[in-house]
């Protein structure tokens, strides 16, 4: 009898670099834009091996000039061309409290716990800054 997994494990998420994005504004742009013309997923090489902690309550976090900035709920995995593997995610970007994050290759996971936290789940009114200010902000390192 295979061990059973406990009902209420926190989501795990992954991380990647907005390549060729400048600013939290253009990624948006961008996402919102190939949203348009269907479902919208990156494609990987490899099937992560934690993908059942991520599928369908696990965010991808968006990089961008070495910091989280904003993220995407991951919706499915499934299958590219070419043998790759798609990560079908979710056209509406939603932007997070900035915190440092180095660059890398690829995707890299993150715990829930490590995760930034939501813009707007507060009465700050940091959600409602333009995407452009807030990544502006990341940079200086005041948000």
């Amino acid at each position: 009898m295979a061990a059973s997994m406990p009902s209420e494990t926190l989501p795990l998420h992954i991380t990647k670099v907005a390549f060729g994005h400048t600013n939290v504004e253009h990624l948006a742009e961008r996402l919102r834009e190939r949203g348009k013309h269907g479902p919208l997923f990156l494609t990987t090489r490899y099937l992560p091996k934690r993908h059942e902690e991520i599928t369908g309550r696990g965010s991808l976090f968006w990089i961008i000039k070495h910091q989280l900035v904003a993220r995407s709920p991951i919706l499915s995995f499934g299958e590219a061309e070419g043998g790759r593997v798609a990560i079908h995610i979710d056209p509406v970007l939603r932007l997070v409290a900035a915190r440092p994050k180095r660059a890398h290759q690829g995707w890299r996971y993150l715990e829930h716990a490590d995760a930034p936290e939501d813009l707007g789940g507060d009465s700050s009114g940091m959600a409602a800054l333009p995407p452009a200010l807030m990544g502006k902000l990341a940079e200086l390192g005041l948000v």
